[in-house]
Formats: structure tokens, sequence, C-alpha cells
């Protein structure tokens, strides 16, 4: 039986008006220490998105989202944050924050490939 790791998860969400509390979820970010894993993927529905809100401005929606990417590989691509090591990166993108885009709270869990583990928790949460 394969070894298992421990890797932790957040949703990404689209807040468009933060006073409403209303959420649609568009991505995952996964982070697994043991496996230098830190990913994420997201996808823009956009007439999900328009339906939920005529007012969101999906470019920078889309420009947010990539910066969350650039963060996620670390380079100087990813800013000041992005040069911080893959733990410090990953609690700074789950920071709780009031923005368009948040996460949700932070879950644990076990897998033996991150990559898939991402992958699955996509599909589960998102599409």
């Amino acid at each position: 039986m394969p070894a298992k790791d421990l890797f932790e998860y957040a949703v990404l969400r689209v807040v468009p008006r933060v006073e409403r509390e209303e959420f649609l979820n568009v991505g995952v970010i996964v982070y697994c220490r043991a496996q230098g894993f830190l990913q994420t993927r997201f996808a823009l529905p956009e007439a999900r998105l328009r339906a939920f809100s005529a007012e969101l401005d999906l470019d920078d929606l889309a420009a947010r989202l990539h910066a969350f990417e650039r963060i996620c590989q670390g380079r100087a691509a990813g800013g000041p944050i992005g040069q911080l090591g893959i733990a410090e990166r990953f609690r700074w993108l789950t920071a709780t924050r009031s923005t368009v885009v948040q996460t949700s709270p932070v879950h644990p869990g076990l897998c033996t490939s991150a990559a898939e583990t991402l992958a699955h928790l996509h599909a589960q949460l998102v599409e």
C-alpha cells in the first residue's frame, strides 16, 4: 500500500458583493509539504458568473486568479510573495480577505498524489 501524505486545500470563491456573503466556487488550491506541491486550478464559467452577478469584470477576475497561479509557481513573476517558501505562499494565499476572490477555510486530508487530488477536488467542488 503506498504511503499517504498530509495535504491541505482551500476552495477559491468569487464573492461579487462581500456584504451579501454569496459566492461561487471557481477553483481549488492544494498544498502538500511532503511532495513539495503547491498548485491551483480554476475555471471561469462566464455564463454562470454573469447570471450570478452582471457587474463582474471577468478580465479583472481572471487576472486575480492568474496571480494565484504565479504565486504558487514561486518565481519572480509571483512578486515578493512568490519568493517566499512554499508553506508561507500557501498561508498567504489562504489568508482571510474581503475581496472579490476569497478562499474557504483550509481543510486537511491524506493523498498519494497531490496532483491527482487537485484534479479530483476541482471536479468535485468546482465543475
